[in-house]
């Protein structure tokens, strides 16, 4: 069916019968996304592709692994940049830093770490705080496209000047330019920054907690999620928490409304930055 601008209507059935032809053939979940943002998504991967229905789009996706992985890169949403609201990071630098360097070990988990801007973001503030040689990162997201780009740690050049303003907002030391390489149109950044970092795919929706983390930093993810899915992923950071551990949402998420937040009490209430206390 289409509308009157020739675009395709969605029917809820119709997502609702891919999305668990796709569970069960590849173990992604998707019903757990907000239904409008996961809808647009879908319509606009239909456009591109030029196929006529979701009938058209799940016959295709179950018998081609190949276009089921660029689905998939296509379909989640990898809108990041470096230093990406400032204040989140001075706030991360001052009030939480200064109780991770009283640890020996720090355990940092960078969920839905995307094309890996965030995670440099981190790096070079553990580095300037001096806890970098005693903390491990694991960067995950269900993307291995997108993994794979944080793993190459290359950005275009032209977007240093607003990272560049973003680091000095946040509490930036140095000059920026130090952390990387200008390469013809990129910057490459310095190997140093993700030396202690393991890269996994993981996906929120249906994978368990694997570690025990000192830090858990969740942002512009929990969002695209329906209020059941928000909940199981908080419940998994919970598990993924000891006591006086840090989750860190930013300024779009809360748990102000989820059945867990009894067991955090706020650092920050503008960044959302919580930690448990039972």
């Amino acid at each position: 069916m289409k509308d009157g601008k020739d675009k395709i209507v969605l029917e809820d059935d119709q997502i609702e019968h891919l999305f668990l032809s796709i569970r069960r053939r590849y173990g992604y979940d998707f019903t757990g996304y907000a239904e409008a943002s996961i809808k647009r998504r879908v319509n606009k991967f239909l456009d591109t592709t030029e196929l006529r229905s979701v009938n058209i789009l799940r016959d295709r996706l179950l018998e081609d692994d190949a276009f089921f992985k660029y689905f998939l890169d296509e379909i989640t949403v990898n809108v990041t940049e470096m230093f990406r609201d400032p204040l989140f990071f001075a706030s991360l630098r001052k009030k939480v830093f200064p109780l991770l360097n009283t640890y020996p070990f720090i355990k940092i988990w960078d969920a839905g770490c995307s094309s890996g801007e965030e995670l440099y973001s981190l790096a070079i503030l553990l580095e300037e705080e001096g806890l970098y040689t005693k903390s491990r990162i694991y960067a995950t997201d269900i993307s291995q496209r997108v993994l794979d780009k944080a793993i190459d740690g290359i950005y275009p050049i032209d977007m240093m000047k607003e990272y560049t303003g973003n680091y000095i907002h946040a509490g930036g030391k140095r000059s920026f330019s130090e952390y990387y390489t200008a390469m013809y149109d990129n910057a490459i950044f310095s190997s140093r920054l993700k030396k202690n970092v393991m890269f996994s795919a993981h996906n929120l929706a249906v994978d368990e907690s694997f570690n025990e983390f000192n830090l858990i930093v969740c942002r512009n993810v929990l969002i695209y999620f329906n209020r059941q899915l928000q909940e199981k992923v908080v419940e998994l950071f919970l598990k993924s928490l000891p006591v006086f551990g840090f989750l860190a949402l930013g300024n779009k998420e809360t748990l102000s409304f989820s059945m867990f937040r009894d067991h955090f009490e706020e650092v920050d209430r503008s960044q959302k930055i919580y930690r448990r206390i039972n």
